[in-house]
């Protein structure tokens, strides 16, 4: 009778030892099955992904792009140079500023006989006895929009900008920027040089100009520059 009994418990013993076992591998089967299903997940769904790599320490926000320059914080030197002295000055001052540096091209370039101021006849002495003379520009500026300042560099003609400033000056809306003229010559002064541009573009805020000498160095352009306070 002891012998039935001792059998008995040793039966149940290992039935339960067998269940128990059983169960422990297929909380492992289950566990594992649950793993694989989440990072299956986390490659198909970045998000997820982003998440669980970071659990345990701090967010991290992934950037929603490029991070660009405020609209209308940058500086612009404009210029036109028929005989290369006005880009002298403009190439310093856009250097010494970290400006960009933009050429006001002709369509038609000047040559040597449309610039004697001495005929009469020429092409330059026609322009600047027709104030309505526009002479086109070959190009343009891309996003006008993003520049703040804008430096106006041209030579003195007959006492004026060339009328291919205005050219340059009404084909944009300068409304609520700075603009600034500056000029090279052999003698002239700035004068009213910018009369016609400041009434082609009444909306900006004009400071005076100044006139430079074809051979103005760096430190003279600059001085001049940043004596106008502007940020």
């Amino acid at each position: 009778m002891n012998i039935k009994k001792i059998t008995a418990a040793l039966l149940a013993l290992i039935m339960l030892l067998t269940f128990t076992a059983c169960s422990g591998g297929n909380e492992e089967k289950e566990n594992a099955g649950n793993t694989e299903a989440s990072q299956s997940n986390a490659r198909d769904n970045p998000a997820v992904s982003d998440k669980a790599e970071n659990e345990g320490g701090q967010t991290a926000e992934t950037p929603g792009g490029d991070v660009s320059e405020p609209e209308g914080n940058k500086i612009l030197v404009a210029y036109f140079s028929a005989t290369n002295n006005t880009e002298g000055v403009a190439q310093k001052l856009a250097h010494g500023l970290g400006a960009d540096l933009y050429e006001i091209t002709p369509a038609q370039p000047y040559t040597d006989e449309d610039l004697n101021y001495n005929n009469s006849q020429s092409r330059s002495s026609a322009e600047m006895n027709n104030p309505n003379a526009r002479p086109a520009i070959s190009g343009s500026v891309k996003n006008m929009e993003q520049y703040g300042t804008v430096f106006i560099g041209y030579p003195i003609w007959w006492g004026e900008a060339p009328r291919i400033m205005s050219t340059f000056i009404e084909s944009y809306d300068f409304s609520g920027k700075t603009l600034v003229g500056f000029c090279t010559s052999g003698s002239s002064g700035f004068g009213n040089s910018d009369s016609a541009l400041r009434s082609a573009a009444s909306g900006a805020k004009w400071l005076d100009g100044q006139r430079f000498s074809a051979g103005a160095s760096a430190d003279d352009v600059l001085a001049w520059a940043n004596g106008l306070g502007i940020k």
